[in-house]
């Protein structure tokens, strides 16, 4: 009996042993569980940045509507996109910037600095017509001039390029999906835009808002509704972009025919067409790859056809182009551009000039702030350099088009940029804040190399496995059996 004791006792020591063994090992797989967690989240990359640049795309959509100059609006915006570029700039390479996105901007900086600079007088003269000259008419007046006839506001203006040049450069920096991560803080600027504009509308059709912000508001939160309408049909690709790829049809549809009936509201006659346009230029464009089928196609072509009908109600009621309208703003810039075709007059200037040019009888109480052309009033304010500077972009524009056909965002923001330069011919929509950033923002989508980089590595994985697929029905031949 007492054997049978001790074997019993021995036995349970040995079951405890067993079990606080099982427990360490326990507590160990955990611990290890714990540190490989730990580390990978060390490892992963810090979204800090992506959260920096949503918040400035965000607060400019929401303050950066206004079109005059000197708002304190503007120069909010221009402090928080300079200095938020400027922390991630200063961080280690996460993405390569294309040289000749670098070649281009600096060129342009390189034009504010010309005009900017103090020449001999005598360099301009035949360059530019006497009273834009300015001779001096006092005793001991420096012989030396600006090529910009208002550098003050010249200034001005490179500073706001420069805020949208660094914007755009901070985002190129990102990863592709951080990229793709400021879609929501887009979304959340259109929607907060869109509420606002169906307040307005509900209430009556001449809303009028003022003491809010330095400019009144008269469209969502613009002064302006035809840009308003600008950012609206910019939205459009993404919507549908969201509803073919990223699994949200219904929520797609819908905002789709809020984005379409705002627009009919703001009624503003170019960005009514141009939103009709865009609309049935992305369902064709995006929709080649994805998973939506020939009826939902149809359905949308459906719903534009209904849309086009109320579409032209709209624009039937008003004039096209009144005598005192874009036609004449048009003819006046020309004038001025011939005769400041090499150095042009100055950014910013555009006000200022167009007055000397302007008619007599073309003379009333309302008086032109801009050609409503924007690269008459570029190339009026910049010259040929200018001219040039554009033609370079639209070559990299269109040379992008031929690598982005495999990344459905990148094709989507591709089509905003292009309707976006359009309605610039009939409109300044880049000169509001708030359509710049955004301009910036999805030509920083299109000229994103991580996105190429990663259709890259998806396509070597596809065909890595067809490979590995292929492989598995080769017979495997038989080892020659000894004899």
């Amino acid at each position: 009996m007492p054997d049978a004791v001790a074997e019993t006792g021995n036995g349970g020591d040995r079951r405890e042993l067993a079990v606080s063994i099982c427990r360490d090992v326990g507590h160990a797989q955990i611990e290890h569980r714990e540190n490989i967690v730990v580390r990978e989240r060390s490892r992963r990359p810090a979204e800090w940045d992506k959260y920096l640049l949503g918040s400035v795309l965000f607060l400019c959509l929401l303050i950066g509507g206004g079109t005059a100059s000197g708002l304190y609006t503007e120069t909010l915006i221009e402090i928080a996109a300079i200095v938020a570029a400027a922390v991630i700039l200063s961080r280690p390479a996460q993405q390569a910037i294309p040289r000749a996105i670098l070649w281009l901007l600096a060129l342009v900086v390189a034009v504010f600095c010309f005009q900017l600079m103090p020449l001999p007088a005598t360099l301009l003269e035949g360059l530019r017509p006497g009273v834009l000259l300015a001779d001096p008419w006092l005793d001991g007046a420096t012989p030396w001039r600006f090529v910009s006839v208002g550098v003050g506001r010249t200034i001005e203006c490179m500073l706001y390029f420069i805020a949208a040049a660094a914007f755009f450069l901070g985002v190129l920096r990102l990863r592709a999906e951080q990229v793709h991560g400021l879609l929501p803080f887009f979304f959340m600027g259109v929607i907060c835009n869109g509420l606002a504009a169906a307040i307005q509308y509900s209430l009556s059709d001449t809303v009028a808002i003022e003491g809010l912000l330095p400019f009144t508001i008269n469209a969502g939160l613009f002064a302006n509704q035809n840009h308003f309408s600008a950012l609206l049909f910019v939205s459009i690709p993404f919507v549908v972009y969201y509803g073919l790829f990223r699994g949200h049809l219904l929520s797609g549809a819908l905002g789709l025919v809020t984005l379409l009936l705002l627009l009919l509201a703001a009624g503003s006659r170019a960005g009514i067409l141009i939103g009709l346009a865009i609309t049935a230029i992305s369902v064709v464009f995006l929709s080649a790859r994805s998973k939506v089928g020939g009826y939902g196609i149809l359905a949308v072509f459906i719903g534009l056809s209904i849309y086009t009908i109320g579409a032209w109600a709209k624009i039937d009621v008003k004039v096209v182009d009144p005598e005192f309208g874009r036609a004449e703003f048009a003819r006046t810039t020309i004038e001025g551009i011939e005769q400041n075709w090499a150095t042009g007059v100055g950014f910013g200037s555009f006000q200022k000039v167009y007055q000397i040019y302007e008619k007599g009888s073309m003379i009333f109480k309302s008086y032109v702030n801009h050609a409503h052309n924007d690269y008459l009033e570029l190339v009026l304010e910049g010259g040929a350099p200018v001219a040039l500077l554009m033609v370079a972009y639209a070559v990299l524009l269109s040379a992008s088009s031929f690598r982005i056909r495999g990344e459905p965002l990148q094709k989507a923001a591709f089509l905003s940029i292009s309707f976006l330069l359009v309605h610039s011919l009939v409109d300044y929509p880049l000169r509001t804040a708030a359509l710049a950033m955004t301009f910036a923002y999805l030509n920083a989508i299109v000229f994103h190399s991580g996105f190429a980089n990663r259709l890259n590595q998806r396509n070597e994985m596809a065909r890595a496995s067809r490979h590995d697929d292929d492989n598995l029905l080769v017979p495997v031949r038989a080892s020659a059996s000894p004899r």
